[in-house]
């Protein structure tokens, strides 16, 4: 982007003389080695020294009115709200169902119990453990 007056620097004017007005101000300063160095300013950073800006009274109308445009046009970036995290592990309420089933006919039924210590810490039945579940319930309930 090529400026038709390239020795014409608004944001510049305004934070050397806002320092000016306030030469104790940290945030001007910084704000002004900051322009210096990278050779812009946030938006926020802009709005800013727009208030800062807007509470000297030597600074002309029309510099703050510019300041104040260049504001408008920048975009204005929103944060997407963080997505709820998803448990690791998904409970299945049928292996749930089929371990009490076994353990209220046989409560000492070793494997069944094992079982019952597994879905109780959380962690996830294989397929083959699934079926053998299944298998204890038709044997031992469904007779």
């Amino acid at each position: 982007m090529e400026r038709k007056k390239p020795d014409v620097d608004v944001i510049l004017d305004v934070l050397k003389e806002t320092l000016a007005a306030n030469p104790t101000s940290t945030f001007t300063a910084s704000l002004l080695q900051q322009y210096q160095e990278r050779g812009g300013l946030s938006k926020k950073q802009l709005e800013g020294l727009y208030h800062k800006a807007s509470k000297v009274n030597t600074i002309t109308e029309g510099k703050l009115a510019t300041l104040q445009a260049i504001i408008l046009k920048k975009p204005t970036r929103y944060k997407s709200p963080l997505p709820q995290p998803t448990p690791a592990f998904i409970k299945d309420e049928a292996t749930g169902k089929l371990i009490t089933a076994i353990l209220e006919k046989y409560p000492q039924h070793k494997r069944v119990l094992f079982f019952k210590a597994n879905y109780d810490s959380n962690k996830p039945f294989a397929v083959t453990e699934t079926e053998e579940l299944k298998r204890f319930h038709k044997l031992l309930i469904e007779k």
